[in-house]
């Protein structure tokens, strides 16, 4: 029922925004078409926002939606057109208007890009994008193959921009549709024809820029497992910078546009040749300094006074050998006189001491018969035979008599 009010009896607002929130929840879930202008992911909540936007109108509105939701529908970004299955709700608290997400489809290119994105992530999975697959391209290949459309303006930048940088370069061209049911299809089949020719050593896939649907051929998953299975490097020049085909992650060097590939393919003989001669010019100067080093080391080597008369040094050895010498013999001969001298004054020691001195002095040694020497009286007795050992012989005698000495008085004094 309507509600009623005054200025003298006001309606609370609470029963105002409870009857519109009534009001509109009646509405029926119905499906709206709009762009995605802002998607709000919370990490961790099971409620997320999003704003979607008429095509045509400056009409927003605010979409609240699921993490089931969002997920379901693949990847979504800011610009996405998308068709949403909506219920109107409002809420009480702020009195604002907005509307329950319960099924988002993308449309239009949004539905292509999403299956674009799930065809990448399945070929990703399966490791066609691994760069550790990548071929390298090789320095200055013979031979180029290209893959592009017949009298395209790609063809003749690729042709031209190769024979302006390297003259040399011989291209062998196969031609194919470049959009269209029967492109992917034909690019395939001539990139297998030019990754069978031996001489071939890199080939160019070139197109020039289009829209989404024109560069559809170019994300074929047959095409894409063609140029993931050729055994010839393959450089992808597909569009311009911001397109991004599925081709451009599987082959192995991806070119923003055909002129850019046909500068990856090959050098610039001029920019090459200034290379070559700066190199000479700093490998002559290197050169040139280092013989200047040298020639100043052998300068100063030759101005060294041993290399101005090597018989110097000689001669200065010379002269410490006979000085050494010298003083060796000096030495020699002062320890031979000190043993000399030492071994004299021993001798004559031992002399001193010899028993054949004191023989010399008129002593004999007594001895008893059988060699013992005699110091005592006491050693013998009457008619015992003792022996005298003079300086030149013996004496034998018998023992008369012994008598013991008698010291004077004095000498016991």
């Amino acid at each position: 029922m309507p509600l009623t009010s005054s200025p003298e009896q006001p309606q609370p607002l609470r029963n105002v925004v409870s009857a519109l929130k009534d009001w509109v929840e009646r509405t029926s879930p119905i499906w709206v078409e709009g762009q995605i202008i802002e998607l709000r992911r919370r990490a961790g909540a099971g409620t997320h926002f999003l704003k979607l936007r008429d095509k045509l109108a400056e009409v927003s509105v605010s979409v609240s939606t699921s993490t089931d939701v969002l997920d379901a529908a693949g990847p979504l970004t800011e610009g996405t057109l998308v068709t949403a299955w909506v219920r109107p709700t409002l809420w009480q608290r702020s009195g604002s208007l907005t509307f329950e997400c319960r099924e988002i489809r993308p449309s239009g290119e949004g539905r292509l890009l999403a299956h674009l994105e799930q065809r990448k992530r399945a070929l990703q999975a399966e490791g066609l994008f691994s760069p550790e697959l990548k071929k390298r391209l090789p320095f200055l290949p013979r031979v180029i193959g290209l893959v592009t459309g017949e009298g395209s303006a790609a063809e003749r930048d690729v042709i031209e921009n190769i024979r302006r940088r390297w003259p040399g370069a011989a291209l062998r061209v196969e031609h194919a549709l470049m959009q269209g049911d029967k492109a992917a299809l034909q690019v395939a089949e001539a990139v297998t024809v030019l990754d069978r020719d031996p001489a071939v050593e890199v080939i160019i896939v070139a197109r020039g820029g289009g829209s989404l649907e024109d560069l559809l051929p170019f994300s074929d998953e047959g095409l894409v497992r063609a140029v993931f299975a050729a055994r010839t490097p393959v450089v992808s020049a597909i569009g311009h910078e911001p397109d991004t085909p599925i081709l451009d992650l599987v082959a192995d060097l991806r070119a923003s546009t055909p002129t850019d590939a046909a500068k990856r393919v090959v050098p610039d003989a001029q920019a090459e040749s200034a290379g070559v001669a700066q190199a000479r010019a700093r490998l002559r100067q290197a050169v040139s300094s280092r013989v200047a080093t040298e020639e100043r080391r052998l300068a100063d080597l030759r101005s060294r006074p041993v290399l101005r008369d090597p018989g110097a040094t000689i001669d200065i050895a010379r002269g410490r050998v006979d000085d050494l010498t010298a003083r060796l013999r000096r030495a020699i001969a002062s320890a031979t006189r000190s043993e000399q001298q030492f071994v004299e004054h021993t001798l004559a020691r031992v002399r001193t001491l010899s028993p054949k001195a004191t023989l010399q002095r008129g002593y004999a040694i007594v001895t008893t018969d059988d060699g013992a020497t005699v110091t005592s009286i006491g050693q013998v007795s009457a008619d015992d035979v003792i022996v005298a050992r003079l300086l030149d012989g013996d004496i034998a005698a018998a023992v008369i008599d012994v008598e013991p000495y008698q010291p004077r008085p004095e000498e016991d004094a």
